[in-house]
């Protein structure tokens, strides 16, 4: 497997291209939501009131999304050798049902998806049931619900 250093910084420029994103649509429903032309006509337009919605909705994905950056920027991810359980920082590859998949313990950004010198690698939190888990396994172990087999951790 790769770097880890490497890895988080595909990462953190993956984030901060997400966080540039969603403060432009963030700007650009504030905009909508105060716009004169947003104002309710009648008592059953609710024009203003969902621009509203989706500016408040834009401006926390926005609000998680700086707290996201700041926590990769300096964030650090140890090392696991094969016959170490897994914790935070793993990069844990999975054996699912005859697929490869590859997930990276971190904590914050779940979801998000990076890829890595041709491999797609899912970023996992604690809030995660397959983080949980995954937790304390070995290479070799296997989890049911998705049935996997881990076959690899660094």
């Amino acid at each position: 497997m790769s770097s880890k250093a490497a890895l988080l910084d595909r990462i953190r420029e993956s984030l901060n291209q997400r966080l540039d994103r969603l403060t432009l649509a963030a700007r650009d429903a504030h905009a909508a939501a105060t716009d004169p032309g947003s104002k309710a006509e009648s008592k059953y337009d609710t024009r203003s009131l969902e621009a509203s919605y989706l500016a408040s909705g834009q401006a926390k994905q926005v609000e998680d999304a700086a707290d996201a950056v700041g926590l990769f920027a300096s964030l650090s991810l140890p090392d696991f050798k094969m016959d170490e359980p897994i914790d935070a920082g793993a990069l844990v590859e999975l054996d699912l049902d005859g697929e490869t998949s590859f997930f990276l313990l971190v904590p914050a950004a779940g979801g998000v998806t990076i890829e890595d010198e041709g491999r797609e690698i899912t970023l996992l939190t604690p809030a995660s049931g397959l983080y949980q888990k995954l937790l304390g396994c070995k290479v070799g172990d296997s989890i049911d619900d998705p049935d996997a087999l881990i076959t690899e951790v660094a």
